[in-house]
């Protein structure tokens, strides 16, 4: 637990929660040349994009059939425009090739998610290639070109969507890794930090109970040394599914908010009932040896708890006023000895139980 003195003074956007939290985070730095590496293995392992070719003049097909390196795309052949759509709509295509400006027109049309990149192979006149810019083509490349420029422009296509498809999946894991701690499964600090204000605001507004238990494995720095830090991460990772044992499904929630310390959310739930979950809570740590890289070993924890049976509505502060109150019972149960739990009845008085 990384609670000894005082908070960092910050600018006065800063809130009492991003401080405490931003004080317990792991820093982390990227470099650029770590994630150009990362993008350049990503490329590398994404399969062929998924084309299609669709013309009306056979012998242009085949001539940009025998342009395509083998392995550069994975495409199929249509000479129907309207099959071409429905084949389309039921897979994506990445990208699409064809000689048919009314089908570039279609394609333009069509509200969806993704849009493919779009060759148009025209007439080698500069108002054919105009049209084909204006229909909603991507690229435009004459029909005379030779086969290294058509070549050139198919490869140049698939970089485009393969980069696309980089930033979309690095985009959808970058959005559930900043909700989940990578290690143990449960809710991110970043998660924390941005729901748990929405949760004390919702529960104002309607009047209800709220509680927030923080917890801290005990000499978990002992642990590290003795076990290793796979045995560390051993620990922390059933640390997290033990915490999730007692709790109501979809309706509590829990988030790793430092390196060993976690937070409890339970809506609906005032200083009474909070007071019992971390009492089980802190049953189930001590009573069952945890596995650390095969070996059992004994793990405690100490826990701190601050519980609205109301909470107060119109007050901006409850949020940061509660994480605090929890911090300090947390900090009292490690100063007396650990292993116990230190509740609070909203900001006041303390109350200590094992």
């Amino acid at each position: 637990m990384t609670h000894r003195g005082s908070l960092p003074v910050g600018g006065s956007h800063t809130t009492v929660i991003q401080r405490v939290l931003e004080r317990r985070a792991d820093k982390h730095t990227t470099t650029e040349e770590g994630t150009t590496a990362t993008v350049a293995v990503m490329v590398r392992v994404l399969p062929a994009p998924k084309a299609l070719l669709v013309f009306a003049d056979p012998r242009l097909a085949q001539r940009i059939e025998q342009s395509i390196a083998p392995g550069l795309l994975d495409f199929e052949l249509l000479w129907d425009e309207e099959e071409a759509v429905r084949r389309l709509t039921a897979e994506f295509r990445a990208v699409i090739l064809t000689d048919s400006l009314e089908f570039i027109r279609k394609l333009k049309v069509r509200r969806e998610a993704r849009t493919p990149f779009v060759i148009y192979v025209a007439v080698d006149e500069p108002a054919e290639r105009e049209a084909g810019l204006v229909a909603g083509a991507d690229e435009c490349v004459g029909r005379r070109a030779g086969e290294r420029e058509l070549g050139a422009r198919i490869a140049t296509a698939r970089r485009v969507v393969e980069l696309e498809s980089v930033l979309r999946i690095t985009l959808e894991e970058n959005r559930a890794l900043s909700a989940t701690d990578e290690l143990t499964r449960v809710a991110s600090r970043r998660f924390f930090g941005k729901h748990f204000p929405r949760e004390v605001t919702r529960t104002a507004r309607y009047g209800r109970a709220l509680s927030l238990i923080l917890c801290d494995i005990d000499n978990f720095k002992t642990i590290n040394d003795t076990s290793g830090h796979a045995g560390g991460d051993d620990v922390l990772r059933q640390f997290g599914l033990r915490l999730q044992e007692p709790l109501r499904a979809k309706v509590d929630w829990v988030a790793r908010i430092g390196g060993e310390e976690f937070a409890i959310v339970l809506p609906e739930v005032g200083y009474q009932g909070a007071r019992e979950v971390a009492r089980k809570l802190r049953a189930l740590v001590s009573h069952t040896p945890f596995n650390a890289q095969g070996k059992p070993l004994k793990v405690t924890a100490s826990f701190g708890v601050c519980g609205f049976d109301l909470v107060p509505a119109d007050d901006s502060k409850t949020a940061e006023r509660m994480l605090k109150v929890a911090d300090a019972a947390l900090y009292r149960s490690k100063r007396d000895g650990r292993n116990r739990v230190t509740a609070a009845q909203g900001p006041g008085r303390e109350q200590k139980t094992r």
